[in-house]
């Protein structure tokens, strides 16, 4: 994996053994061809980081800082690695259950908010999408106008999210679809 383009274009990003999915790099460049614009001087939060992708492509493109969460030691360490590796400034990694680090994140706004969490396979596990979407911590992390953008697989449960979550946009690229949603105050009240 490497870092698409910016300042650290090209740079190699390592990937924690059997921790992290990362999205691919035909993903990453279309995703982040549509969030060019939005990007200058943006607070990114990344949770469910993994190899830290999303918030290095972030940050190498013109972020001004991006707060990386997992809660595996060995993505974390992955992360710490792949920053000082692409020599890009501004990053913060946080070792901590994404649920519990949104209940503890006060007074924070980001402007861009990334989840990868693991992908819903079978009835019975985890469907952390659905979770983050339910979630009255992560809304009001989210700066005016901002986006929170999940990662889900392209075959997957109905999602459930909170009045309020407004779907703006959805692209799928293969078994994976990324959804664009924003906060709309007034649809929650």
């Amino acid at each position: 994996m490497r870092v698409i383009s910016g300042t650290a274009k090209r740079k190699s990003i390592s990937v924690p053994d059997e921790v992290a999915r990362p999205s691919t790099d035909r993903l990453r460049e279309a995703l982040f061809s549509i969030l060019q614009q939005l990007l200058a001087d943006a607070r990114v939060l990344d949770l469910f980081a993994g190899s830290g992708a999303l918030s290095l492509e972030s940050l190498s493109r013109g972020a001004k800082t991006a707060t990386c969460v997992d809660a595996h030691r060995q993505a974390t360490a992955c992360i710490k690695k792949n920053i000082k590796s692409t020599g890009l400034a501004g990053a913060q990694v946080v070792q901590a259950d994404v649920f519990r680090f949104l209940s503890t994140a006060r007074h924070s706004e980001y402007e861009l908010i990334f989840a990868d969490p693991p992908y819903y396979k079978k009835s019975g596990d985890r469907n952390f999408a659905n979770e983050l979407l339910a979630d009255e911590n992560l809304p009001p992390l989210l700066a005016d106008g901002g986006y929170f953008i999940l990662e889900v697989p392209t075959q997957r449960p109905p999602l459930e999210p909170l009045a309020g979550w407004e779907l703006v946009d959805e692209r799928s690229y293969g078994a994976c679809t990324i959804l664009f949603f924003r906060w709309q105050s007034e649809l929650a009240e």
